[in-house]
This record gives C-alpha cells, structure tokens and sequence, in this order.
C-alpha cells in the first residue's frame, strides 16, 4: 500500500494562540500544497508518534510554565521510563513555543518538549521557534521568520511534502472558498415545537447543541455540558465606592443539585453577552437572528451532521458561542476580510495588515487597542462575508475561569468567588472592560439569571488539617485562602489543626482591605490565624507611607518565625497577579531560608526547588 505523507500539526493553546499558529501553519503548508493533518494535543495518541514522518508541534506555556490542559495527557506519555532513546528515530519534528518573557519560566513546555523528544531520538527540522507576547508583534515576530526556515529546511529533508519547492504558492481564491463549515437553515414549522419556544438560555440542550456545534470546540477538552447552572445571590462591593479599584464579593447558589469541590478548586462561568452588541453584529451582517440553523464541519455530509445537533435559533447560536464584543479577531480575519471587501482602499488596507510588513501596525490597531469584531466590522463597512466564514473566524465565547473563594463545609449550598471588575483604557485613550467580571458585577440577585458553570482542579491542591501553611496572597489572590481558612477553622472545632501564617497586601487600609474583619476575626482569641496557635495574620498597606510596602517586606519582617515553620515542614502558597509578584515572593522565599538556615543563596534556590519537587510550594498567578 502506498504511504501517504502527511505533514502532522499538532498543538496545545489555553488562551487560542497556539490553535491560532498552528492553524496558520496549516494554510501555509496548503498553500505550498503540501498535505497536512491538524490535531489538539488531546486528541491525538501518542503511541502513533514513532509511525509519523514529519510533526510540527505548537505549544503554549501557561501561569508559571505550566503544561496547558490539553497537553497533560500526552506529556505524561511522553514521561514513561520505558521509552527508550531510540523510540523516536526517523521521525523529524520541529517545537513553536508561544509564552511572555516577562514570566521567569518564559516558553518553558516548548524547551522541556523540544528536549524530551530529542532525548527520546527525534530529528529536528529546525530550532525550536519562542514566539513572545512582549515582542512589538506578538508571537508573530517569530513565527514569520521560524516558518520561512521551515518551509525551507523541510524541502531539503523531506522534498516529497512540497512538490513545488517551499516558494511555489497556489493562488488564494483557490483556497477561500472552502470555508471548515457549513450551515443548514431549518425551517420553522417543521422543528420540534419544543425546541423553539424553551426559554433560550436556560436550556441545557440548547446551551450544549450551540457551543458542541461551535468548530472552536475542539481545541479544548471542555464538553459543552455544563456541570450545573448557578444563581447570584449576593453582588458585594469590597472596596470604598469612588476607590481606584472595585472588587466584588459574589456569593452563588446551586440551581438544581450542589456539587461537591474543595477548597483551592477553580470555577469556570460562561459569561452573557450584552444584548445591544448582540444585536448589533447580527445587523451588520445583515444575518436572520429568528432563522434556525445547525452548523457541522465540511467533510461531514449532512446525512451524519444533523443527528445529533439540535437547530439553534441564529441569535442564541450567536449570544452563546461567538465572542463578537470583547475577543480581538486574529490575523487571518483580516486576510478573508480583504477577499469580501468592495471598497478598494478598504481591500488595500486590509491586504496590507495580513501582510508581513504590515504585522506591526496590525498588532497596534488591534491587539493593542483590543478592537473587537464588530469595532473591526464597522471601520471596514465595504467587507460583507458570508455566515460560515464568521463562525469560523469570529473567536469562540470561552468561559473564564476563578479561584473559589469559600469552603463547602461552611457554606454547603453555595459557592462564593472575589472578583476583580476589570477596567482599563488603551494607547489610543479608549475605555475598555472585561467582559465577564463586568457582566458578573451589573447582575442583581433578584433577576435570577442562570450562569452555566464548570468546576476544575486548581494549581493549589487542598491542604490536609495537619499540615502548616504558610499563604501569600496580595489583593485577590487573597480568594483561595479565605477558602482554606473557612475550612481550617472548621475543621479546628473538632480536631486539632496545624498553624496558618497568612500574608496580605492592598494599596490601603480604607480602601482595598478585602475581607478585613474575616481575617481579623480568626487571628484572635486562639483562631486559626492567630499567633497563640502558631500562625499569625500580617497586612502590607503599599501606599498608606511615603516608601511602598509589599508582602514580601513583611515576609523579610517575619523571617525568624517562616523559618520555623518551614523547618516544620511547613508547605507554601502563593497567589494572585503574575506580573512581578510570584518572582518577588519566591526571591524573598529564597532570602529568608538563606538568612536563617546559614547557607549560600544557591543552596537556598536549591532548596525552594526541591520543597516544590515534594508538592510543597504552590503558585497560581493570573494576568
């Protein structure tokens, strides 16, 4: 049987980057026609790895370098004693790695991937390729270049995959009119009569029908059925009205039956999108909001596509899968915008942002100014493009993920969360918002809107009674650990419970105090927080004086007493913004079992590494 040689692209993105590069790979290889394979991470096995002729693997690096979800599974394999140094021989692979250099573990899954498969007896196509979010284009600064050596260095080593050399380019219209979907319209009257009257959002058939039916669905090993739906029943403001930030207590209840979680666990909701914003991209594409249609990817015929998928009404497929109002589109939106625009200067304009010398003002006209498809849409009103093209391009609506912030032990029917409402303006002095906490924040409890919601295993496993903690959590990052306190202090009326030193850190006292009189409350009279049983609860108030104090400030001010704790056998937790927080308080880590144990600061790094191998220093950082 003859072999047919496909070039394998398979990727692992948690924010849609990756899927974004690998996707462009993909084109690119079309476009030199070369055959090609294209695969999340989680969906491929990886014992099929040895048989394959040419992988070009894209992997993004998360939080504080870690491995993204869909990843897990396959890097476990990869992990196995037994594989032997040759398992990989004859198989030619090439690593794209998509991180931000202002992280310390900067494109760590691509370089341990990159070696892991080296080790194992691939062959490399080429370097590994480090795509930077700080660089003046994104991750595509690198990839243009990285992609350019590929094509080349493939057609020396492997010249059966491009035919035509690594230059020869067929021509685009060939490839634009294929679209990876296609739509069915359904008519009215011959829809079950159920499905068009059930209240839109609440339907958890619809819910599921929609996003399953959605091809950004498979890039993440996220089912579209929810695992309950919640209801608001508290919007608290924390911090002082008219104060720089404003930070919300939401206290949630469960709609049907509670489910269990643990402290530490992470909640995923799907935010609602605004009605206006909804409305109005369906009338700038001039779309039928009142039309039922099923969408299935092309190669399936229709025969297989419709079984299972219930028709949606064209909005409510729109409301919930289709990011038209806060995502910013990618590169390759303004390419096929080009092929449907009229106006010529508007064709000229887009033409030149999908182009390589215009990546760098496309970078600052929308991912810096985080335009959103319709902002885009309506600066280019020439540009009509067919229904199919927008549910391929417009970004998927993706949950968004928060540390829960309460123990189910002290509160069993409910599930609280503290919520940053986030705001921001751009270079260009456009006030933007964050979609969900601002969406989460202007819900009253009264109107008992339901939220579709996941739960998920955090960075922070839950910590046994026994065990000493030491936490630091500045601002929000204080959230997991009102959980872990909540349940400590449970646990303490029964059992006896380890001591908990805890560091928090706000601007001001009369500001952004979160949670002041919780913590207060359980570092005295022998609380859980209180240095009588061991712990201590210690404030960093960074504007409240001339000279900014931080958590680690107080750590240093403590460092006799973190020592011990350590000494004990104590294990840490740190959480909250990942810009320079989780690098300062490891430092300050690191400076305090150098001062008091004695030792050089090597020794002292080498020793916070190795309280991490044991699974006793946690970090769950957030941008």
């Amino acid at each position: 049987m003859q072999h047919r040689h496909k070039l394998l692209i398979l990727y692992a993105t948690e924010t849609g980057n990756a899927l974004d590069a690998a996707e462009r790979l993909a084109r690119e290889a079309e476009r030199r026609a070369c055959p090609i394979n294209i695969l999340s991470l989680h969906q491929y096995d990886p014992s099929l790895l040895p048989q394959e002729e040419a992988v070009i693997f894209v992997v993004s690096t998360t939080g504080q370098g870690d491995t993204p979800d869909a990843m897990k599974v396959f890097w476990r394999f990869l992990l196995q004693r037994h594989l032997s140094q040759h398992w990989l021989k004859g198989v030619h692979y090439a690593v794209f790695g998509l991180g931000d250099s202002g992280y310390q573990k900067y494109n760590f899954v691509a370089k341990k991937l990159d070696n892991r498969l080296m080790g194992l007896g691939g062959t490399t196509i080429l370097e590994r390729g480090l795509g930077d979010d700080q660089h003046p284009s994104g991750y595509e600064g690198t990839l243009d270049p990285w992609m350019s050596s590929l094509w080349r260095m493939l057609s020396t080593i492997k010249p059966e995959f491009l035919p035509n050399g690594p230059d020869v380019l067929i021509q685009d219209t060939v490839l634009l009119d294929q679209p990876k979907v296609q739509i069915t319209y359904h008519n009215t009257e011959t829809i079950e009569p159920h499905f068009s009257t059930a209240s839109d959002l609440t339907s958890l058939d619809i819910l599921e029908s929609a996003r399953s039916m959605h091809p950004g669905n498979s890039s993440s090993g996220r089912s579209g059925h929810p695992d309950c739906f919640l209801k608001m029943a508290n919007n608290l403001r924390l911090t002082r009205p008219n104060f720089g930030k404003d930070v919300r207590h939401f206290e949630f209840e469960f709609v049907s039956h509670a489910i269990e979680y643990d402290t530490g666990d992470v909640l995923e909701i799907l935010p609602g999108q605004d009605s206006a914003a909804v409305d109005a991209f369906i009338r700038r594409c001039n779309l039928d909001p009142d039309s039922f249609i099923s969408v299935s990817p092309r190669e399936m015929d229709d025969h297989n596509a419709d079984g299972s998928r219930i028709p949606v009404k064209l909005r409510t497929f729109v409301e919930l899968t289709m990011d038209v109002a806060s995502a910013s589109p990618r590169r390759y939106f303004f390419e096929v915008m080009s092929f449907f625009a009229t106006a010529e200067h508007e064709k000229e304009r887009l033409q030149y942002f999908a182009s390589p010398e215009g990546r760098d003002d496309l970078y600052q006209y929308n991912q810096k100014e985080r335009r959103t498809v319709l902002e885009v849409l309506e600066d280019f009103p020439s540009v009509h493009m067919p229904l199919e093209w927008l549910i391929q391009l417009v970004p998927m609506l993706k949950t968004r993920a928060f540390s829960i912030s309460s123990s189910q032990s002290a509160h069993p029917d409910q599930i609280h969360l503290t919520v940053s409402v986030v705001s921001w303006t751009t270079p260009y002095k456009r006030k933007k918002k964050g979609l969900c906490s601002s969406w989460l924040a202007a819900l009253d409890p009264r109107d008992a809107v339901s939220i579709p919601a996941w739960f998920q295993k955090g960075l922070l496993p839950t910590p046994s009674p026994s065990l000493p903690l030491i936490l630091v959590g500045p601002g929000t990052g204080c959230a997991p650990f009102r959980g872990f306190i909540e349940e400590r202090a449970m646990q303490s009326k029964t059992n006896s419970t380890a001591p908990i030193m805890f560091f928090f850190g706000c601007w001001n006292e009369d500001g952004d105090f979160l949670y002041k009189d919780f913590w207060l409350n359980h570092s005295q009279n022998n609380g859980v927080l209180s240095e009588a049983k061991g712990g201590g609860f210690y404030v960093a108030f960074s504007r409240d004086q001339p000279e900014k104090v931080y958590v680690q400030h107080k750590m240093k001010e403590h460092s006799g007493r973190i020592w011990n704790l350590l000494a004990e056998g104590a294990a840490v937790y740190i959480a909250g913004s990942s810009t320079k927080m989780p690098t300062d308080v490891t430092s300050a880590f690191e400076e305090i079992v150098s001062k008091e144990n004695e030792v050089s600061r090597e020794d002292a790094v080498r020793w916070i590494q190795a309280l991490e191998k044991c699974g006793k220093f946690h970090i769950e950082a957030w941008s």
